[in-house]
């Protein structure tokens, strides 16, 4: 894998994050589309009709009295997700792998009991993980399991992609892998890996944890110079057509690889990161000027995608 420095990535078009605001969520997010996906809920549905697949959604808890039906659920559930529908980075999102008796098993391994989920739930209705702490519901989803040829790269919490989309075109994407430092979580603040992707391809490129290059995932130990990712295509097809859904011209957009339903959306972000440009080597700012200089921009996602992966295809470099 190549490396390039953070010098040489600013002089290469690396975006800033003031610049980021003003100039592309500032400029391209309309606010009235916020709501769309600042609330997973919302995303959901609105994504199912832009033929963009997500977890099955198993409950939506909106009141205190209906926890009762959560206890009904789970009794018949060996895995489930529960997500805060307003809360962002992750916060108050549990994953429950399987059961152990009376007892729930988290993705870290961790036992819970009902009464404590119970408990979890009645905190996301009180708003105590949801933007500005305003009162929230809980979505209970169907476990994602992720696909064999990624899950294995990932340390207990499951694998995910992020693809920066600009008017519609896929511009940037990165593989997130969990870590021990990451407490099972795809965040790269937290320690998280990530790993640049070819737009071109779907195969690996650069791999960065704490802004550091690596070769090797640091507690599964695996090379991350040869990971290709399946259904890519679909996977930036699914990431354009959320540009129609939502009307926000500057996103980033979340997807998981099933291992039986293929690729899914997680969720939407109208303020994407830009740690994406370190794990790439590469800066946003010049993909984003092509987009912009275009004289007839492509008006279906197949034509966006098109263009994206022969315009930003990168040679994959080995390590």
């Amino acid at each position: 894998m190549s490396w390039i420095s953070p010098f040489r990535l600013q002089r290469a078009g690396m975006l800033s994050m003031n610049r980021r605001n003003v100039d592309y969520i500032g400029r391209y997010n309309d606010r009235a589309s916020y709501p769309l996906v600042d609330n997973k809920l919302k995303t959901k549905l609105i994504a199912a009709e832009y033929d963009v697949s997500t977890p099955q959604l198993l409950q939506v808890v909106r009141q205190q009295h209906e926890i009762s039906h959560f206890r009904e659920l789970v009794d018949e559930l060996d895995g489930f997700a529960i997500k805060p529908a307003k809360g962002s980075g992750g916060k108050g999102i549990t994953v429950i792998t399987r059961r152990d008796g009376n007892q729930y098993i988290k993705a870290s391994g961790a036992k819970v009991t009902l009464a404590t989920l119970e408990r979890h739930l009645s905190n996301i209705l009180a708003g105590l993980y949801s933007l500005g702490g305003t009162p929230d519901v809980a979505i209970v989803e169907d476990l994602v399991q992720p696909s064999a040829s990624l899950a294995d790269y990932s340390f207990q919490g499951v694998p995910d992609i992020r693809i920066v989309v600009f008017q519609g075109y896929p511009v940037m994407a990165m593989l997130r892998l969990a870590t021990r430092d990451s407490d099972g979580k795809a965040n790269l603040h937290q320690g998280a890996v990530g790993v640049g992707l070819d737009i071109g391809t779907g195969h690996s490129l650069n791999a960065v944890q704490f802004n550091k290059a690596i070769h090797l995932h640091p507690d599964t130990g695996l090379n991350l110079a040869n990971i290709a990712i399946e259904d890519w295509q679909q996977m930036l097809l699914m990431a354009s057509r959320c540009y129609e859904a939502t009307n926000l011209g500057y996103m980033g957009v979340d997807l998981v690889v099933d291992a039986q339903k293929g690729p899914l959306l997680l969720e939407l972000n109208a303020r994407p990161g830009l740690a994406i440009q370190m794990a790439n080597g590469r800066g946003l700012l010049t993909r984003l000027k092509a987009v912009e200089r275009l004289k007839r921009p492509h008006f279906t996602p197949e034509g966006r995608v098109a263009f994206a992966m022969e315009t930003f295809a990168q040679p994959v470099q080995q390590a």
